[in-house]
């Protein structure tokens, strides 16, 4: 397995492949993102803060790689691709938020709207039904960045035969404002070390 693209994305910096490709020192820099660069999900503005940052996070990746394709002139053919995210804050934002609308016996009112994003995995979702991928999804809490089971449990993914590539990665988000996403692609290879991944994480 090996990193083909990668990309980080933070409330004030977005790199694609190493390169900087924007910043901003303004709130509201995944909103402003989705507006410029890509802007045809009208989903986008329903979803929690998690789902924001991964489906904006992962969209300038996969043009990255989809660039990359056309300018190598090669196949663009990503339906059995696995979706494997970590973090250490599970969907913490939203629990908080929905906890705020059952605490008080006095002022009851559940949200539908947010308690569906009471799981961390409806981020995987949304980036799976965006793309069409079929492959295994998965998001798994870890207590703090990891690379070494990041590597292991993203290699796990390609013991399905059908699975030729992943996107994988960490994503933590306590808020629209406080975010840290660093996301790659990886083929089905043997050259990914744990290194790759550490690196991508800055440890």
């Amino acid at each position: 397995m090996r990193i083909t693209h990668s990309v980080i994305l933070t409330p004030h910096k977005l790199v694609v492949d190493g390169n900087i490709v924007a910043t901003s020192e303004c709130t509201g820099f995944v909103n402003n993102l989705y507006r410029e660069r890509i802007g045809d999900y009208p989903k986008f503005f329903k979803m929690d803060a998690l789902c924001k940052v991964g489906f904006v996070a992962s969209e300038m990746l996969l043009r990255a790689e989809k660039e990359g394709a056309i300018e190598q002139r090669v196949g663009y053919n990503t339906a059995e691709r696995a979706i494997v995210l970590f973090n250490a804050t599970s969907s913490l934002s939203d629990d908080t938020n929905y906890q705020k609308t059952i605490g008080d016996a006095g002022n009851y009112y559940p949200s539908p709207s947010v308690f569906v994003y009471t799981l961390p995995n409806i981020v995987t979702g949304e980036i799976a039904i965006r793309n069409r991928y079929y492959g295994e999804i998965n998001f798994i809490v870890l207590a703090k960045p990891d690379a070494a089971m990041m590597t292991k449990l993203a290699e796990n993914a390609f013991c399905d035969s059908e699975t030729t590539s992943i996107l994988s990665g960490w994503i933590d988000c306590f808020d629209e404002e406080n975010f840290d996403a660093r996301l790659f692609i990886a083929e089905k290879d043997n050259g990914l070390s744990e290194k790759e991944i550490a690196d991508l994480l800055g440890k």
